[in-house]
């Protein structure tokens, strides 16, 4: 997801927070302190309101990272890479830069989130039994976490994909069908199908009940689902018609190359300005030395231009993802999406054989989707 704040990292995963979580959390926020604790608590001041909602807030949304966390966690233990965790206005996501390769490994990924959330649900539930005749705002902070994660738990398990639920669905068609991307269609025409039930119910609660603000939300979430459901779809269906195919087949021969000795100001002079590439590969005599994108050639000073050579600021061999040219295409997409790069050299006993971008894979993908293959 664009537009988000990097956090740090947890468990080797990186947690990002996107600027619609600001939305949500001044939502539910001003909800709690402004509305159901006056309502249910009128005795309290009125700070002890926000502060209480606030901290509320914030719990639910650890709760929503926890949630996330075990789906990744246990992703990773089942060799399925996780490149971030990022909280949004719909709670949060996990990017995962890979797919299960077996329906259990799916079923207990998917399953995974839903039962944190319902543990805390559970542990929640406990502490406000415990506090509720102690100490009245631990127990109505604890009281609003256990409804709300039992919600949550019980909204991700929806069988409408990429829902926890949809996920479920796929995993249990996919291992008694043995058919991956069939199942992967059913489950998505049914997430589909969803999406398109939470519009028509959300118009239908904004004209019969006069309720515009559930109904909006309703629509909301519906066409976010139908998006969600068909943008997962057209990924499964990418990688799926990446496999038999191997680095030299996506390849492209036509790659933009410079030697390493010469300086900053020559590769501008004579092979930006007419090239327009924003990144190029570093050679000697076609062996490869390295990669040069534009932001390292940005760093250095124009004055020191004629006198830098490109080798001193290339990205070592060393340093970059190299590819092989028997290598399997899908695990060289996949290493694209784990390390956030858009291209990788292919090489053989160091010397270069070609180059794979996002845009050549996808313009290989489109090509053979025209044509019907």
């Amino acid at each position: 997801m664009d537009n988000a704040l990097v956090l740090g990292r947890l468990f080797g995963i990186q947690f990002r927070l996107h600027y619609t979580w600001f939305i949500i959390f001044v939502l539910i926020t001003v909800s709690l302190s402004w509305q159901l604790f006056p309502y249910n608590y009128p005795d309290w001041p009125w700070w002890l309101y926000w502060v209480t909602g606030i901290v509320t807030s914030l719990l639910f949304f650890t709760s929503v990272v926890a949630h996330e966390l075990s789906h990744s966690l246990v992703g990773r233990a089942n060799s399925i890479p996780v490149k971030s965790i990022t909280l949004f206005i719909f709670g949060g996501v996990a990017e995962m830069s890979g797919e299960a390769t077996k329906p259990n490994a799916e079923l207990k990924m998917a399953t995974a989130g839903p039962v944190c959330s319902l543990v805390i649900a559970g542990l929640s539930a406990l502490l406000w039994f415990s506090t509720r005749s102690i100490i009245e705002p631990l127990a109505a902070m604890f009281r609003w976490l256990a409804y709300t994660n039992l919600m949550l738990a019980a909204f991700n398990l929806i069988p409408g994909f990429p829902l926890d639920g949809g996920r479920v669905f796929r995993s249990l068609l996919w291992r008694f069908t043995g058919n991956y991307m069939p199942s992967t269609r059913i489950a998505t025409r049914l997430g589909r199908g969803i999406g398109y039930l939470f519009i028509l119910g959300g118009i239908a609660i904004m004209f019969i009940l006069r309720d515009w603000l559930s109904g909006a939300w309703f629509v909301f979430i519906g066409w976010f689902l139908e998006n969600a459901a068909s943008s997962s779809y057209h990924q499964a269906k990418w990688r799926d018609a990446l496999h038999g195919f191997i680095a030299s087949q996506v390849m492209t021969s036509d790659y933009p190359a410079v030697p390493a000795n010469i300086t900053i100001n020559q590769l501008v002079q004579g092979y930006i300005f007419t090239s327009g590439r924003d990144y190029f590969l570093v050679t000697d005599e076609g062996k490869l030395m390295g990669i040069l994108p534009l932001n390292s050639i940005k760093a250095v000073s124009q004055r020191d231009w004629p006198v830098t050579q490109v080798k001193e600021v290339m990205t070592p061999v060393d340093k970059i993802k190299v590819a092989y040219p028997d290598q399997d295409a899908l695990s060289i997409m996949e290493q694209m999406d784990e390390n956030n790069i858009d291209q990788m050299p292919v090489a053989s006993e160091g010397r270069v054989m070609g180059l794979i971008t996002r845009d050549n894979l996808i313009r290989f993908l489109r090509i053979r989707s025209e044509l019907g293959l």
